[in-house]
């Protein structure tokens, strides 16, 4: 059967549109962008690849993210509250999705590249732990205890992207999407103003909502929080996330670098360091501690007597690095369920 003239007319029209995408979108950040901004090509890659013709490398970047077994994880993961009962705590992943959110308002009003700091806010948190920063410690501790060897989550992170995802392929991600993971904390700063974007605002976004699901869940009252620091950035979460990003965008835009006034961002700080004292290290927080330590340590002794139980991708790799991959990509109810089948006498569960 012949092709109707319209299927015909169709088909060249998408491959019109395909063949123009690359050239259409360096013309538009050509004219569009801040000479500091990211361009959306070439890509580089570690292992180069043909390229998508209706998606920037970025794009894909983000697509390949967002469909990963990881991310999907994320929102069964703790963000503070372990296993927290209320529909309405914050998980890791709704910490990502706000972080996300507010990057890329950052990076258009500064004419950034948008797409480069989506790919890196969704995927800068892949390789936390079950149960937050508390789960974090209690791996680096068993980790470091039986190898001497460091866990932390930017670096899992990255070797979730790089080695563990498609069953051992890794994501293949572009080098700016790789540096704005890996660097999202610690001592380096990323390359890319997009990346220092995201590095900034997961603090900004992480701190508020932290606040919130503090006073939902009564460790804090309002009247606890520190005066001063309120009173400049605001009383409800919303304010303090629209003085925060106002003077973000204002003070790098005159710097031509991602920083804060030194009023705004010292107001930042302090109100960091408040919530470390009160929540992040409080006395509920070390209650929870003390528990999470001891199911991250027994299932890492268990596991690395019973290596034949531990599920992994890269069965070369050696056996602590195995389980701290397996352990470190448990949900938190997974880890739960698995701790309880393993310490728990049968006949004692109900």
């Amino acid at each position: 059967m012949e092709p109707r003239a319209a299927d015909v007319d169709l088909d060249l029209a998408e491959s019109s549109v395909a063949a123009a995408f690359e050239q259409r979108i360096r013309d538009w950040e050509g004219g569009h962008l801040s000479a500091l901004a990211t361009r959306s090509y070439p890509a580089e890659r570690a292992h180069p690849e043909e390229p998508c013709r209706l998606r920037t490398p970025f794009q894909r970047d983000r697509d390949r993210i967002v469909h990963s077994k990881s991310f999907r994880r994320l929102k069964h993961k703790t963000q503070v509250f372990i296993a927290p009962e209320g529909d309405h705590y914050r998980t890791r992943l709704t910490h990502t999705l706000e972080a996300c959110g507010i990057s890329r308002s950052v990076a258009r009003a500064l004419r950034l590249n948008e797409d480069l700091a989506e790919a890196i806010g969704l995927g800068h948190d892949l390789g936390h732990p079950p149960f937050g920063h508390t789960g974090e410690e209690a791996l680096d501790a068993a980790l470091r205890e039986r190898t001497g060897r460091r866990f932390l989550h930017n670096e899992h992170s990255l070797r979730v992207v790089d080695v563990l995802e498609r069953d051992g392929q890794g994501l293949n991600l572009t080098e700016p999407v790789r540096d704005g993971i890996i660097r999202h904390t610690g001592p380096e700063l990323p390359s890319t103003l997009e990346a220092r974007i995201v590095r900034l605002v997961d603090r900004v976004a992480y701190i508020n909502h932290d606040i919130d699901d503090a006073l939902r869940a009564g460790v804090l009252n309002e009247d606890d929080l520190p005066a001063q620091e309120i009173a400049i950035l605001g009383a409800t979460g919303s304010e303090r996330i629209d003085t925060l990003v106002h003077d973000l965008v204002e003070t790098s835009d005159r710097a031509g670098e991602i920083t804060q006034s030194e009023e705004v961002g010292g107001a930042m700080t302090r109100l960091r360091d408040f919530m470390f004292e009160r929540v992040y290290l409080g006395e509920a927080a070390r209650r929870e501690q003390q528990r999470v330590s001891g199911v991250i340590s027994a299932l890492f002794d268990y596991f690395m007597s019973n290596p034949e139980l531990v599920e992994s991708v890269s069965p070369d790799t050696d056996l602590a690095s195995r389980v701290t991959d397996y352990l470190a990509g448990m949900t938190d109810r997974f880890c739960i369920r698995v701790f309880e089948q393993i310490a728990v006498p049968r006949e004692f569960r109900y």
